[in-house]
């Protein structure tokens, strides 16, 4: 057979990803992988989480012009307001690239998309023992890890937690295992009651919340929330603001007792850490550690059922739905 009329050997790979095509709407799109080159490595996705949070704002259109470029995730392809592929909590398994991280279970800041190229510095390898399925949380805890060492809570310190999504839920979470700190979660929603009580907090809706707090988180990214947060708060006390609200203005009651009590605003954003823990904690090291906490079989509890990937454009608007009940939807790859 003449050498051109061979068939020639491919060794394209392509992968699917979710994008974000308009306001509230999105679908599965086809893309060709870049070749693995040294220093690079091939992930091929188990699971993938998504974040009511920012990804929420991405999704609905809400980000603000300002905020485009800053608030662009690390991997992300396409531009604000849309098309774009958008996420950050990837975990998947090393099939090609680097030998040392071959076969490994690995968390990656990436989009959903069912496997994926990036360099090798990219990827953090989840400890023997820490279920992937449990791991997509390793980001979100990051956040609440950040919010942690911003605040700096004291042994005794009443604290309360505004918002139970899973950023103010991980955050209770963290603070429930501190000797001697007293936690308690508050939402409107009734069913935030069952999360608190798997990390050992109490619970409160916000008519019911307790007062003259230590320390206050707030995570609800509510004006009503942040409002309440202040209320709560006591003498002197510091409110670590989590919430990142897109484009939606927010109004404080600064003219109560706001400046009587001597109360701190104090805004917390995992994009850039903590001055208290800049200096110790490279990124690898702030995510190996978020990796390590995800041990703990009680967050299981901020799971429901999973969503196959081959669903996510279908279901997508049911999960960023105002007042949903799901806490952290996991996107299935099998």
């Amino acid at each position: 057979m003449p050498k051109h009329d061979r068939p020639e050997q491919s060794n394209v790979i392509e992968a699917r990803a979710y994008w974000v095509t308009g306001p509230g709407v999105g679908e599965l799109r086809r893309e060709t992988l870049a070749a693995v080159t040294p220093g690079h490595v091939r992930v091929r996705t188990q699971f993938s989480a998504v974040s009511r949070g920012t990804e929420s704002l991405v999704f609905h259109g809400r980000v603000p012009e300002s905020e485009w470029r800053r608030m662009r995730a690390p991997h992300q392809d396409g531009d604000c307001p849309a098309p774009l592929k958008y996420g950050y909590a990837n975990v998947g398994v090393v099939v090609e690239g680097e030998a040392e991280l071959m076969g490994n279970s690995v968390f990656c800041l990436y989009p959903h998309q069912d496997q994926y190229v990036v360099p090798a510095r990219s990827v953090v390898v989840i400890p023997k023992g820490v279920p992937s399925a449990r791991a997509v949380l390793a980001a979100n805890l990051e956040t609440a890890l950040n919010a942690c060492w911003d605040a700096r809570p004291l042994l005794g310190d009443r604290i309360s937690v505004v918002g139970g999504g899973v950023v103010g839920a991980l955050v209770t979470f963290l603070l429930a295992g501190v000797p001697g700190v007293q936690v308690e979660l508050i939402d409107k929603n009734p069913e935030r009651a069952r999360v608190a009580q798997a990390f050992g907090a109490s619970f409160a809706e916000p008519e019911r919340a307790r007062g003259e707090r230590d320390l206050v988180f707030h995570a609800s990214a509510t004006e009503a929330g942040l409002n309440t947060a202040l209320a709560v708060a006591g003498k002197e006390a510091s409110v670590v603001e989590l919430s990142w609200y897109g484009d939606c203005p927010v109004s404080l009651p600064l003219g109560g007792a706001f400046h009587v009590r001597r109360l701190k605003l104090l805004a917390s954003q995992v994009g850039t850490v903590s001055p208290r823990a800049r200096a110790r904690y490279s990124y690898h090291e702030r995510l190996s550690l978020a990796l390590e906490l995800c041990r703990a079989p009680v967050l299981d509890v901020l799971f429901e059922e999973d969503v196959p990937f081959s669903e996510l454009p279908s279901t997508m608007s049911r999960i960023m739905a105002p007042g949903a009940s799901v806490l952290c939807q996991r996107v299935r790859y099998a």
